[in-house]
């Protein structure tokens, strides 16, 4: 056996000339591009959308009345049954577009984009909770206690801005600070027990779901804490002046202050996860926590740093929801969901800071358009959160996405690539015994 000037193996046999084991050809670049789009993550996430959306389409289409009409005769005129389903879904997806981005229908160019500024108002608490959960996830912590957070920051930003007398700009900071402490505070809770006693997160962040909700339910019941002087309603007072998010684009439009937190707080979250020794500690912990601490990373510091950090970022959402969108006065359903939906945005942008945000505006589309659709079309606003749920189904199958759009795996092409080689091999060897 030698090496021969074509970079192959020479395979000399008695008696015979020398054979050359031809080395497998390189796959090109273009197929090498192709691979890693379709084996990327972001294509499943792409593709889990659309298959929820074509999910919702047929739900549309079974519970529209005209179609439903059309299916009684469909052997008879089948053209009825079909322009009636295209009517129906087409409609529904139309209104949802025209009542999340742009209504084409408007009179001014001002009118037809104030739905995009609903989508991104929608979107500012997500994102911020989102990016709590998907930090969470980073360091292998399951944070499930957005809700509790919420109300904890909500609770001590509203009652900083309906009870103290502070200048402007000064007010809406403390306010914002004493949401953010509170927040991180009460996620840190979950950190510190899991750090110190291996107590499970789940288990610990939804009980404190619990006795948050329970807890500020009985401070809205309260004189002197959160309920509204000479009011007998859970309700606190509205929200002072100088203590609530400046409007972006005027009043015409709920767009508020804390978009532009959210912002920057992506930018923090990318910064401390992909250029900052603290994220590269979040990163080996939540990768594999025992060769972390044998690498000499203080574990149990880094629970409970980063679940300060992710209850700071989920207490930005309560803070939004109390200083930018209902300053009116709040009770204890101002999370709105927030909490849970934020796990579902966080698995969307596959735990990445921008992903997650870009998952959170999605997100605000589908609650800006569903009232949309349900007003215009007479969709049920329940079918939005079905395809939300199915959006985390499909996400959570890889393999059935791939399956249904025939994309090729990396375990499925490194196979084929393994039958092909031992194919050669036996070849070469068959032809070196003869």
């Amino acid at each position: 056996m030698s090496e021969n000037l074509t970079g192959g193996t020479s395979i000399t046999a008695p008696g015979s000339a020398p054979l050359v084991q031809k080395e497998a050809p390189e796959p090109s670049k273009w197929h090498d591009t192709f691979l890693k789009i379709t084996q990327g993550n972001a294509i499943i996430s792409v593709l889990a959308v659309l298959l929820a959306l074509i999910v919702g389409g047929i739900m549309i289409a079974f519970t529209d009345e005209e179609v439903q009409t059309a299916s009684k005769y469909f052997f008879a005129r089948p053209g009825d049954t079909i322009a009636a389903v295209w009517s129906a879904v087409s409609g529904a997806y139309i209104a949802l577009f025209q009542g999340s981005v742009y209504n084409f229908g408007a009179p001014t160019f001002a009118r037809g984009i104030r739905p995009l500024t609903e989508t991104l108002t929608f979107a500012t608490p997500l994102i911020a909770a989102g990016l709590g959960v998907a930090l969470a996830f980073r360091i292998g912590m399951f944070n499930i206690g957005g809700r509790g957070q919420m109300l904890m920051a909500s609770a001590a930003a509203g009652w900083v801005a309906f009870s103290l007398d502070l200048p402007w700009g000064i007010h809406m900071i403390v306010a914002l600070l004493a949401g953010l402490i509170a927040g991180a505070l009460w996620a840190g809770i979950a950190g510190a027990l899991k750090a110190w006693t291996g107590a499970h997160e789940v288990i610990v962040t939804i009980m404190l779901n619990f006795i948050a909700f329970y807890l500020i339910s009985w401070m809205l019941r309260t004189p002197g804490l959160l309920q509204a002087p000479g009011s007998s309603n859970p309700k606190t007072p509205p929200m002072k002046d100088t203590a609530v998010f400046p409007e972006l684009f005027g009043p015409q439009y709920n767009l508020h202050f804390g978009f532009i937190l959210v912002i920057i707080a992506t930018i923090v979250v990318w910064w401390i996860l992909s250029r900052s020794s603290l994220g590269f500690k979040f990163r080996a912990v939540g990768e594999n926590p025992h060769a972390a601490r044998v690498a000499g990373i203080n574990v149990p510091s880094m629970y409970i740093i980063g679940m300060l950090i992710a209850g700071a970022l989920v207490g930005l959402a309560g803070v939004n929801q109390v200083l930018g969108t209902i300053t009116t006065g709040f009770s204890a359903d101002i999370d709105a969901g927030i909490g849970f939906d934020a796990i579902t945005v966080a698995l969307l942008g596959r735990s990445t800071p921008w992903g997650t945000f870009a998952a959170g505006i999605l997100f605000g589309a589908f609650k800006a358009g569903g009232f949309s659709m349900q007003a215009a079309q007479g969709v049920p606003i329940e079918i939005i959160t079905v395809v939300q749920a199915l959006i985390v189904l499909f996400i959570a199958a890889p393999p059935l996405v791939r399956t249904i759009f025939f994309l090729p795996s990396a375990e499925r092409d490194q196979r084929r690539r393994e039958k092909a080689r031992q194919k050669q091999l036996k070849a070469e060897a068959g032809a070196v015994a003869k």
